[in-house]
């Protein structure tokens, strides 16, 4: 007997444990289910499962992971003033042994973190209840890295994770039950419980806040951060494609965002209508906000003036307005349903996102709290555009019988 026969045949003869599902969740990490279904109703047949469709979104997230990595030792060291910028995405600068050592030093332990706390109330979760542990968290832990600042403080982030996982997710029953993304649930709770930590000038470069004061303190201050204080930028626009700019971790390389866009949309896991409609609505808002700019209805002293004024398409290669848009508001679970809906929830996300962006004076960034926020929403315009299809084909059905 393998070791596959022999681990089946250990959960057959303990199934009426309390502890077996901690057990069946390492065994299905490892192994396909022993299972087939036995009702003789009619089934869809597929390839794709909950945990090919997570491992997918994981696939697409992966060079943003390592990027960030380079990103984090890259930004350190030019802060410190030991390199020379790079020459573009392929510069030697960049991709360096030491910019590798440092993020994987910094980075690494986040994505520990995120994976280990989040697992642990998964299981805790899934033994009180006695259901199976789900894999929608997979994907969560992996976004979770990825969204904060390279220095946040384990503990923190640990606290997050509890807190995102159980209030943003098991209260409402697990996996395909949250009306709230787990991910963003988590980043909310950071940015509201530690303020300081999640915004400034201070918390984006490895190694700013502990220099913070002293005379060779680094200034890691994001685009958006100069704009909000109407300083004037000092990195080109390839720099903000590429991603050589400070940010969080995995939101800064435009360019491999769209290859996980790409690789998601092809793969038909992520709805292209949700991310074109979310662009969409974000150059809209620019717009608005440019023309308001250009009829000199609003001072050059004006505190908003500083971002009210970026080129509206610029909108799209700063912050996180992209990351968003194809990791966190295509999420299947959260986001609208209905092929109209999808193009109303990822619009007024996008037009959202820059209104907050514009008009937050604490943290120049609006796109999590518009994703929650339409999160929430989500459900009412699928009803309504139900409603409105079901009043069409009742009109339909009077002409005809008339």
């Amino acid at each position: 007997m393998g070791l596959k026969e022999k681990l089946h045949s250990f959960k057959e003869q303990n199934k009426d444990k309390k502890w077996i599902p901690a057990f069946n969740a390492l065994h299905t990490f490892l192994y396909l289910p022993n299972e087939t279904t036995h009702s003789g109703g009619t089934h869809i047949k597929a390839a794709d499962d909950l945990k090919r469709t997570m491992n997918t979104v994981i696939m697409a997230l992966v060079p943003c992971l390592i990027f960030g990595m380079f990103n984090a030792g890259y930004q350190h060291y030019l802060a410190l003033g030991e390199i020379d910028a790079a020459n573009g995405f392929l510069g030697a600068s960049f991709w360096t042994l030491d910019n590798l050592i440092v993020g994987l030093w910094q980075v690494l332990p986040l994505v520990v973190v995120s994976y280990g706390v989040g697992l642990a109330v998964e299981f805790v979760f899934a033994i009180i209840k006695g259901h199976e542990v789900e894999e929608g968290y997979l994907v969560t832990g992996m976004l979770v890295p990825l969204i904060v600042p390279v220095d946040i403080p384990l503990w923190m982030l640990a606290v997050a994770v509890i807190f995102g996982v159980v209030i943003g997710k098991e209260v409402f029953g697990g996996t395909g039950m949250n009306i709230l993304n787990p991910a963003l649930t988590i980043r909310a709770f950071l940015f509201f419980a530690y303020p300081t930590w999640m915004s400034g000038d201070k918390v984006w470069v490895h190694g700013a806040v502990e220099r913070a004061g002293t005379p060779d303190a680094i200034s890691g201050e994001t685009i958006l951060g100069s704009y909000a204080q109407n300083n004037s930028v000092v990195y080109d626009y390839a720099d903000m494609f590429w991603g050589l700019i400070p940010g969080s971790v995995g939101e800064t390389s435009k360019f491999l965002i769209i290859i996980g866009a790409l690789f998601l949309i092809f793969s038909k896991i992520g709805s292209w209508r949700i991310i074109l409609s979310t662009l969409i609505g974000a150059l809209v808002m620019g717009l608005i906000f440019n023309g308001v700019v250009s009829a000199g209805w609003i001072a050059d002293s004006s505190k908003f003036y500083g971002l009210m004024s970026v080129p509206f398409w610029q909108h799209l290669i700063i912050g996180s307005v992209l990351f968003g848009a194809v990791f966190m508001a295509t999420d299947p679970v959260t986001a609208s349903q209905t092929n109209k809906g999808k193009w109303i929830y990822g619009f007024l996300i996008g037009f959202l996102s820059i209104l907050i962006r514009v008009f937050n004076p604490a943290y120049p960034e609006g796109v999590f709290l518009a994703i929650l926020l339409m999160n929430v929403f989500a459900p009412t315009i699928d009803h309504y555009v139900v409603q409105g299809n079901v009043k069409k084909r009742m009109k339909r059905l009077k002409v005809k019988t008339a």
